[in-house]
């Protein structure tokens, strides 16, 4: 019989932290079989955390918005969805809160726990290093544990006071795990990635569709494939590419498929893919891309004040590695003359190629932090952190 209860609360707000929780939620509740006590999971989550078993208090959904505009579009649905996610905090008393990335609502939630003695450890860090590097006083001041998944990380909160500990990326996991060995990548096979949100695929698509235009034109023998992550964005890149075709006669023919991105990253050639997580998973999944993203002009104006490129590149892979793996071209060079060039230097047989293929593998090496097992490995700092808990509240700690 479990000798002990705990509540453990998991919060994403975004595509990836639903898959990260739902995977923590997994791990947590081996942990506690193996360890003869009982895990109470709650959160706010996606479709991946509610097939895990965990109780979704608030569904996140619809709310991974990027940008200024974007955010305050849906400001009273966060408003309505915080409240209601601090009251219960207040009446039901978690022993701990995970909170994943996504700090525009988290750090907001850290402080309110803080304030009720509620402990917080954060999961994935904000990117800090390049949003808002003052942020880091306040993390360190509202968070009990920080686990990074970037091995760069740990330096960044050096000094800072937060406990910090690199635990590897868990999409190395993710990904190894989902490969199928029957399946052969096919060089012929291009692969389209818009993004997994609207505005993404809005600002993105068109771009895309014209450099695939001119690549059929000078690579006949490429198959275009466009894959998404859910309903919503398929009908919408199928109303984009069917109004994209009327006026450009000359576009290819293009799959557009929905939820079997995994496959492809394993079975395309090379990608033109959006900046997100999807890039880490194709450095993984070992498929070339060129990478492209576009940013509310509103957004790109207050954003140029506040954010410096970490080691000069947006997109991870790059970032992990310090060097340029994947192109990467923002704003007004999202176009087809040049994201068809650099498409060209990583098709196979491409004089980047083989030099993409070898980068591609020291970042996998990079972010596993030379062991597997980071879900694990998150799985087990927070549930020791849990039972290392005293009954009664921190005194050091304010209360309201």
């Amino acid at each position: 019989m479990p000798d002990s209860k705990h509540k453990i609360w998991i919060f994403s707000g975004e595509a990836s932290g639903d898959i990260y929780g739902a995977r923590l939620a997994e791990e947590l509740n081996y942990l506690a079989g193996e360890q003869h006590c009982e895990v109470e999971i709650s959160g706010m989550g996606g479709p991946a955390m509610k097939k895990a078993g965990v109780n979704i208090l608030a569904d996140s959904t619809d709310l991974g918005v990027v940008g200024f505009v974007e955010v305050f579009k849906h400001i009273f649905t966060f408003i309505k969805i915080f409240r209601m996610l601090v009251r219960r905090a207040r009446k039901q008393r978690p022993d701990a809160v995970v909170l994943i990335d996504y700090p525009g609502f988290n750090l907001r939630f850290a402080a309110c726990m803080f304030r009720r003695c509620i402990p917080v450890i954060w999961y994935v860090s904000p990117q800090v290093w390049s949003w808002h590097k003052s942020r880091i006083g306040t993390l360190a001041k509202y968070c009990r544990k920080m686990l990074v998944i970037f091995p760069f990380e740990s330096e960044v909160y050096a000094g800072s006071g937060l406990e910090t500990e690199f635990v590897g990326h868990p999409l190395v996991d993710i990904v190894r795990e989902r490969s199928d060995p029957a399946i052969q990548r096919d060089p012929q096979t291009f692969l389209l990635l818009p993004g997994s949100r609207a505005m993404e695929v809005n600002r993105l698509l068109n771009s895309m569709l014209e450099t695939a235009t001119v690549l059929h034109v000078k690579h006949p023998e490429l198959k275009f494939v466009i894959s998404v992550p859910r309903e919503k964005i398929f009908k919408r890149c199928q109303a984009l590419y069917t109004r994209f075709k009327q006026s450009n006669p000359d576009v290819p023919e293009v799959q557009i498929t929905q939820g079997d991105t995994p496959y492809w990253l394993q079975r395309a050639g090379t990608g033109l893919a959006a900046s997100g997580t999807v890039t880490v998973e194709a450095a993984i999944a070992g498929l070339p891309l060129v990478v492209a993203y576009r940013l509310n002009w509103v957004t790109l104006v207050v954003a140029g004040i506040l954010v410096r490129l970490y080691r000069g590149f947006f997109t991870m892979a790059n970032i992990i590695a310090n060097r340029e793996i994947f192109e990467e071209f923002l704003q007004w060079r999202v176009n087809a003359r040049e994201l068809t060039a650099a498409v060209e230097r990583i098709l196979p047989g491409g004089g980047r190629r083989r030099e993409v293929e070898n980068e591609m593998q020291r970042v996998v090496d990079l972010l596993s932090g030379g062991s597997e097992g980071a879900c694990r490995k998150a799985a087990i700092t927070c549930l020791d952190f849990v039972r290392s808990q005293s009954s009664t509240a921190d005194p050091a700690q304010p209360r309201i």
